[in-house]
């Protein structure tokens, strides 16, 4: 590969593509610079370290996905802003597998809180809203559908739903019906219930979905 015009952007988006190919957690400054055919210490003008090229790839990750969602939601509403947010979640993770893990990367408050994270809270909790779900119970659905999505689809990229039937997508597509209806019938609080939390922004243990 060419060895001239190295930059950091160049290097957090093939880092990225590495991510997709050999997996997030494979994914190092000595790696990337074996990509690019060059020394370990010349990659570290761009990027301070291996966390730090991580840290840079969630980023970018976070920041697409945030676009494909945005792009989705335009002009949608109720159960089709839900079932277009989710496909935009699980198509993207299928597609780039590496970022996607690079997206539930722990991320410190200063990088969260500056990253594409808080769209992604913002705009779920609009879905939310046109669900007429106030707060606590908003906060408690965000984390529910974080839960969902994400549970389905690391177990479907893991190959948990390839040997039975119905496909994937059925499932996927009841799924997504059985959150709409939960939503639309939200149960009263059973118990005595905590402080409301206060809507902030992402937290560093979830950087898309945590209020």
């Amino acid at each position: 590969m060419v060895r001239v015009g190295l930059t950091t952007e160049r290097l957090t988006r093939a880092g990225a593509e590495l991510a997709d190919e050999v997996g997030f957690d494979q994914v190092t400054v000595s790696a990337l610079a074996r990509r690019f055919d060059v020394k370990v210490a010349s990659l570290y003008s761009h990027v301070k370290n291996s966390r730090d090229l991580k840290t840079r790839i969630a980023l970018l990750a976070l920041e697409e996905l945030a676009d494909r969602v945005a792009a989705a939601l335009a002009g949608r509403a109720g159960k089709d802003a839900l079932t277009a947010f989710a496909n935009v979640y699980r198509d993207y993770a299928r597609e780039h597998p590496g970022r996607y893990a690079a997206a539930q990367l722990r991320l410190s408050p200063e990088d969260a809180a500056a990253s594409a994270g808080v769209r992604h809270a913002q705009m779920t909790r609009a879905i939310l809203r046109g669900y007429d779900l106030t707060e606590p119970d908003q906060t408690h659905a965000v984390r529910l559908l974080g839960s969902v999505f994400h549970g389905y689809v690391s177990l479907e990229l893991g190959g948990s739903f390839s040997h039975s039937a119905p496909d994937a997508q059925e499932s996927w597509s009841r799924v997504l019906d059985a959150l709409d209806a939960l939503l639309r019938n939200w149960p009263a609080p059973t118990g005595t219930a905590g402080p409301t939390p206060q809507a902030a922004g992402p937290t560093p243990q979830n950087n898309r979905l945590e209020p």
